[in-house]
């Protein structure tokens, strides 16, 4: 029927499905589907199983310095990958990532010193004491909102380091090592050394190496298909407006809970290998704020907050100007965040941001859209 202003309109129909023949006679029916896929995720797909076929092959070819470049570069990007889903899709701030990462190293300690477990299986014993204690400090955070809770958080993780200095079992306040015996029967490094006939220090960085890359990815596949299930909407509604997302339906409550967990969850793995790898611990150490918060921070804000993109443009942003300006000292702190400032202020989304939004490639898309339209027969 023809609208008075000259436009047409037609009569509203219901949504049909596309399964089974469709009657001859009348319009064309178009098919729409949802999907977040783009060309350049396809191609960043496959490009990204190379990329992760050629890092597992790595200490084939390159020397032990390179294994732990990659180390600090994979370990630094999985801490950060899980602050941006806290803080990026999360909407939780938090200054206070370090206890995770030294609670979840203080386990694996413990473990192979006081009980003998292996060091290895001791990782995931660090990742289950960091989700069990965090129930108790979500209980305590939950309470405060914005920048109370960034506060909490971080006093929170200086109770615990103060807690920690307190276990003489583990070395106290001046820290510990693991013990001999532990590292030279570690589960697989006899194997790796027989296999690429390398020393067993060597060996220990291969393994610890390995295992980093396997978190990494784990990490990146996981937060990425939460994102793109109904509960990374929930969690999308939840950061952007709270009120909004509970008024449809959304609890809000679960969805923060869920994700602090699982972020301390990761976070306490990744500070077991850490310092698995390290081999020796101090509370200073494994709690530190500058070490495994602020860094951490600045990586996710340079590269891009709320993206799985960012974290890995901005831990090769921090690599290289960690290899240039270590050196310097407090210079080497003010340069961090003179370009932490400027990015802020002239890229508030991020590096990943800026590009995203120049050459709309995006990598890990989350967004819905519409595809399709193609005909698939006459609707009678």
């Amino acid at each position: 029927m023809a609208d008075p202003r000259g436009a047409h309109r037609l009569p509203a129909r219901p949504a049909r499905q596309a399964s089974g023949p469709l009657p001859a006679g009348g319009r064309p029916v178009s098919v729409y589907t949802v999907t977040t896929r783009t060309r350049a995720s396809r191609t960043a797909f496959w490009g990204a199983l190379i990329l992760v076929a050629g890092l597992a092959l790595a200490p084939l070819f390159v020397g032990r310095g390179t294994i732990q470049d990659l180390f600090f570069i994979l370990t630094m990007l999985t801490l950060a990958q899980f602050w941006n889903l806290l803080a990026g899709y999360g909407g939780l701030v938090s200054v206070g990532q370090q206890a995770f990462v030294g609670l979840g190293a203080y386990a694996l300690y413990g473990a192979v010193i006081l009980y003998g477990v292996d060091p290895v299986v001791s990782i995931l014993i660090a990742g289950l004491v960091a989700v069990v204690l965090a129930v108790p400090i979500s209980v305590f955070a939950f309470r405060l909102q914005g920048a109370y809770f960034a506060i909490g958080t971080w006093v929170i993780a200086e109770v615990c380091r103060l807690s920690v200095a307190q276990w003489r079992a583990v070395g106290g306040g001046t820290g510990t090592s693991l013990p001999r015996e532990a590292v030279a029967e570690m589960m697989l490094v006899p194997t790796i050394e027989t296999a690429l006939d390398v020393r067993a220090s060597e060996a220990r960085d291969i393994l610890a190496y390995w295992l980093a890359l396997i978190l990494v990815v784990a990490t990146i596949a996981g937060i990425y298909w939460l994102l793109r299930t109904r509960r990374g909407l929930a969690l999308a509604a939840v950061r952007d407006n709270e009120e909004a997302a509970r008024s449809v339906g959304v609890d809000a409550g679960r969805m923060k809970w869920v994700v602090f967990l699982t972020s301390a969850f990761g976070t306490g793995l990744a500070g077991g290998l850490i310092y698995l790898q390290k081999g020796r611990i101090s509370p200073d150490a494994a709690f530190s704020v500058t070490d495994w918060t602020a860094y951490v921070i600045f990586i996710v804000v340079i590269g891009g907050l709320g993206t799985i993109e960012g974290p890995i443009i901005g831990v090769l942003v921090f690599f290289l100007l960690q290899s240039l300006f270590a050196d310097y000292g407090a210079w080497y702190l003010m340069l961090l965040g003179l370009i932490g400032i400027g990015v802020m202020l002239f890229a508030p989304r991020g590096l990943w941001g800026l590009l995203s939004e120049r050459t709309g490639i995006q990598l890990f898309p989350v967004r819905r859209r519409l595809a399709g339209g193609a005909l698939k027969g006459r609707e009678g």
